[in-house]
């Protein structure tokens, strides 16, 4: 197994804590908040994949996808993301155009630095672990959104 074999396999396992949240969701569970919180269900959906859709373009270096952050810019939930069908296809977007750009990386490109505004310089391999802690971190929000919101 290569490194990037290596990489994408344990970032596709660890996306399956959100992934999994996704097959009985309803366009109900979306407005879900929990109490004393901003985000709802579908903001928290919209956000991980706008993060990994800023990974795919800003870290990993594709050059075809289209990304508008609006949970990244605006910081704040504003109610809009209530469209089931919408999110889950632009979450499936999201994973696919990071799997595709992983999938691209050599085994020496996970030493290359990158340097964003958000987290610094760091390696591509460093970078991994940072989506795959993002997406679980936030994973775990709506899973007790959706348990208990």
């Amino acid at each position: 197994m290569t490194t990037t074999q290596a990489y994408l396999q344990t970032w596709a396992e660890a996306r399956t804590r959100f992934s999994n949240l996704l097959t009985d969701l309803t366009e109900e569970d979306l407005a879900k908040k929990l109490v004393n919180t901003q985000n709802s269900a579908g903001f928290l959906i919209r956000h991980i994949a706008d993060v990994e859709l800023l990974f795919a373009k800003n870290v990993f270096g594709s050059t075809d996808v289209k990304v508008f952050a609006r949970t990244v810019s605006t910081k704040h939930d504003s109610g809009e993301w209530t469209n089931l069908k919408e999110l889950l296809e632009y979450q499936q977007y999201a994973f696919d155009c990071l799997k595709g750009i992983i999938e691209k990386q050599s085994d020496e490109n996970w030493q290359q630095t990158v340097t964003t505004k958000e987290f610094g310089t760091k390696t591509k391999a460093e970078a991994i672990g940072r989506i795959v802690s993002h997406t679980a971190y936030h994973a775990g929000q709506l899973s007790l959104t959706l348990k208990y919101g």
